[in-house]
């Protein structure tokens, strides 16, 4: 989060083998665990925006076919996700 941005405080309980995924994927990436969690829980609120979505589209449209889903999965599969820049020294 930017400096002077807004924070809110949010005190969660997890189960310990997650508690214990979180801190390494967050040492891994270098980042606080809240800003690891901020972006998984966006992440995880832009797939359930993307689901209903759908659905929305499904209701008025009709199912997709399985060409279509498959089609989508290719499509989600090679996505190519941003990978932290290297820092030049």
């Amino acid at each position: 989060m930017p400096r002077g941005a807004p924070a809110v405080k949010l005190a969660i309980t997890v189960d310990h083998d997650v508690h214990a995924k979180v801190l390494r994927a967050a040492r891994e990436q270098k980042q606080s665990v809240s800003a690891w969690m901020t972006t998984a829980a966006r992440q995880r609120l832009a797939l359930r925006d993307g689901l209903r979505a759908v659905d929305e589209w499904e209701r008025e449209h009709g199912e997709l076919s399985e060409e279509e889903l498959r089609a989508a999965r290719r499509r989600a599969f090679h996505v190519r996700r941003p990978r932290p820049r290297a820092t030049s020294r």
